[in-house]
């Protein structure tokens, strides 16, 4: 019996779609995993997704690879990600600054932050802290807002625009009537070095950089932003605490995928992220860095991430960005 070449495409189109022929293709991951982390090499959330990766290698067998894309407030590396195959093989770890604060003050995005990603969890909360030199005139808040006022204004660097270490340095200026000149750096690190080569009077910085650099004698700190203070430095207190309002906005560090990611592949990453996450040694990584482990599922992490724009906008208006 002989068959026509038409009726042998179709056959052979059948058993490819079947589920036969699926379970012969090969499991995920079978190649290396590619994350993509907010900021530039070194920095804080660099140094998370390398522990995220290896943890992930462990438990995949898989090389995980970070690779850094800086600049433009992490708009580059957001859409790489967004414009990657939604196959599972790039994610990105990021702030509020890529998925929140760019899009309420960049209309024109190359990206959309809901349409253009899969989200798969949100794996901690925390605040930045406003610190200053060792040898700063100043203890507090109220000291520096005194100090701003005697010399007329002062500078401050952050890790981008529309960050919330920017808008924050928005908000204080106006509430307490001082100019703060606002300088973006690509990495928090450029700003350390900035503040303390004394071309900066204030910068901001993640917790865990701000400790080490008060265990070192170079740094102190002189509030944290957010709703709670901070556990590795519980004697520093908020912003709330010394009396300055609208500081309480929590920053969050959250993985996304593509958009489009197939269902599986994504209960495959949360299941994974949720229980990395979980783990002792990753709660006590998180806790040093400043933050407090959450990991929760992408239904909640899309209802912080839906809260947060009202807040944001909020903050943006009122400190007049």
């Amino acid at each position: 019996m002989t068959y026509s070449r038409r009726t042998l495409l179709t056959a052979l189109g059948a058993l490819t779609s079947s589920p036969l022929w699926a379970q012969g293709a090969p499991s995920f991951p079978h190649r290396p995993i590619k994350v993509v982390p907010f900021g530039t090499a070194g920095g804080p959330i660099d140094t998370l997704a390398r522990i995220y990766g290896d943890k992930l290698q462990q438990r995949w067998g898989q090389p995980i690879v970070v690779e850094t894309r800086p600049g433009a407030s992490g708009i580059i590396a957001a859409d790489y990600v967004a414009k990657a195959a939604p196959d599972g093989y790039t994610v990105m770890m990021t702030l509020p600054l890529t998925h929140v604060n760019n899009v309420i003050l960049q209309p024109k995005l190359p990206y959309d932050p809901v349409k253009s990603f899969t989200p798969l969890s949100m794996l901690a909360v925390g605040g930045p802290m406003l610190v200053v030199r060792a040898n700063a005139p100043v203890n507090n808040l109220k000291d520096l807002v005194e100090f701003a006022k005697k010399k007329s204004s002062l500078s401050y660097g952050t890790w981008g625009n529309g960050s919330s270490a920017h808008l924050f340095g928005e908000l204080l200026a106006q509430q307490s009537g001082t100019q703060l000149v606002h300088a973006a750096y690509k990495s928090e690190a450029a700003a350390h070095n900035d503040l303390f080569g004394e071309l900066l009077d204030f910068a901001w910085a993640n917790p865990a950089t701000a400790r080490a650099q008060v265990q070192g004698g170079k740094m102190k700190v002189l509030g944290v932003a957010g709703t709670r203070r901070v556990s590795t430095l519980p004697q520093i207190t908020t912003f709330s605490e010394q009396g300055f309002k609208g500081f309480d906005l929590d920053s969050w560090i959250g993985m996304y995928a593509p958009a489009s990611l197939p269902v599986e592949l994504q209960n495959t990453w949360v299941t994974a992220l949720r229980e990395i996450t979980a783990m002792p040694d990753i709660q006590a990584k998180l806790i040093s860095f400043g933050f407090e482990p959450l990991g929760n599922t992408p239904a909640q992490f899309l209802e912080v991430f839906k809260a947060d724009f009202p807040r944001v906008s909020e903050l943006i208006k009122a400190a007049g960005v």
